[in-house]
């Protein structure tokens, strides 16, 4: 057998394998660089009262509030005790590049919704970023992180507490390979435990679909009040109690199905006992009926159980997040809803939605134009052809301490189809 020396230990090592013992070298040298990165920045955020970070328009200076020293005081982000990876995340990740909308889609969409000869009215949330899947990227499985990357652009916009939390104080939506390992130090951190086994704690460099409870595990992470919705109706409900009983196996299709799948791992609460750390839910009509529920919920959302009425006004701009809008193979962003009185007296609901398998581009161009884009936009009820949806939102605000132990359990609420 032939033998080579190690150019870096020297150690000799037979041929076949020095290759992948020299890169091991490589390896620990970038770590060690990474780790050393890491101790630099931790020591700087515990002994500055302020720092600058890179947002999307430039150099900014971010200042440290007592709000935020009591946050990181919570073990989560602590610059004394941080695990190192989080430390090397902040400044390694990467910033999502995509097709940007001079004047904003949401600003694009509100105009042709204002300028519906239809009489209706609109609920539509704040500013959104659309990303689409990439070819080359992750068609057929990015989704997920799309919608995440949607959700970001949001909060990062809208909501200031939210743009000093997220993503280490950074400003900018990372993109999926950064999210990932976003997700990994959530599960580290200890939430959503039980995900986290169902991927061996991994997911970074992944082509594997997630779902509303990794969506929730990462933004809470980050201290924000994120729930997951389940939309199942009884005979789902029933089945799966029934296989369980006789010891057969539901048919699962990603992470969202496990998660319905396995009740008596993860806690879910019904809509008439809200968990303590969800300080909203919209508590849908008791005469709505199968997938009218779902558009009912959306309703009270975006209008903030307030007394809106269809009719009252063209557009209506709503405080709230948008929705991450998942069921079985597929997800997509919803960023409002329309309603209309028919001449019946009936309300017909449409909900506006975001799909990341659209290209930026061309929704561009037909929000511009106004026409066709509600044939990319606007889903009414009888689309809603599935018995299992799942929603997630996000409530204002940023976790006490001492909620941040509560948010490691997901709890998701219950709402019958």
């Amino acid at each position: 057998m032939d033998y080579c020396a190690c150019p870096f230990c020297h150690l000799p090592l037979p041929a076949h394998e020095i290759e992948r013992h020299a890169n091991d070298h490589l390896v620990d040298e970038e770590l060690s660089r990474d780790l050393q990165l890491a101790h630099e920045m931790a020591f700087q955020l515990s002994t500055t009262s302020s720092f600058t970070v890179e947002g999307d328009s430039g150099i900014r200076e971010r200042p440290e509030c007592s709000e935020s020293r009591a946050y990181v005081a919570s073990g989560a982000f602590a610059a004394t005790d941080v695990d190192e990876k989080f430390c090397s995340l902040i400044s390694l990740q990467t910033k999502e590049s995509f097709y940007q909308i001079e004047g904003g889609l949401m600003a694009l969409l509100r105009n042709c919704l204002e300028s519906d000869p239809e009489n209706a009215t609109s609920l539509l949330c704040g500013y959104v970023d659309h990303f689409e899947s990439q070819e080359s990227e992750d068609v057929g499985w990015g989704c997920g992180w799309r919608n995440i990357q949607m959700l970001s652009s949001h909060l990062l916009k809208q909501r200031p507490e939210a743009r000093e939390a997220l993503y280490g104080g950074s400003g900018f939506v990372p993109d999926i390979p950064s999210l990932q390992r976003w997700l990994e130090i959530a599960w580290k951190l200890g939430f959503d435990t039980q995900g986290s086994n169902d991927f061996d704690g991994e997911i970074y460099g992944k082509r594997k679909w997630i779902g509303t409870t990794e969506c929730a595990a990462l933004f809470r992470s980050f201290g924000l009040r994120a729930m997951v919705v389940d939309f199942c109706s009884m005979e789902i409900k029933l089945g799966i109690k029934e296989n369980v009983g006789k010891r057969k196996i539901t048919q699962v299709y990603g992470p969202i199905d496990r998660f319905l799948s396995r009740g008596d791992k993860k806690s879910t609460c019904k809509d008439s006992a809200i968990p303590e750390d969800c300080s909203y839910s919209s508590i849908p009509n008791r005469n709505a009926q199968g997938t009218g529920v779902i558009v009912d919920w959306v309703w009270n959302y975006f209008s903030g159980n307030t007394s809106t009425k269809p009719g009252s006004r063209s557009v209506i701009l709503s405080e709230k997040a948008p929705l991450y809008f998942q069921h079985e193979g597929h997800s997509r962003t919803i960023v409002g809803i329309q309603a209309k009185r028919k001449r019946n007296g009936m309300q017909q609901y449409n909900l506006l939605i975001l799909d990341p398998a659209h290209r930026t581009e061309a929704l561009e161009k037909s929000l511009k134009q106004n026409f066709g884009w509600q044939k990319q936009i606007k889903r009414g009820l009888h689309t809603l052809k599935k018995t299992q949806y799942q929603l997630c939102f996000i409530d204002p605000g940023i976790a006490s301490v001492e909620e941040m132990d509560q948010l490691k359990t997901l709890c998701g609420i219950h709402c019958e189809l």
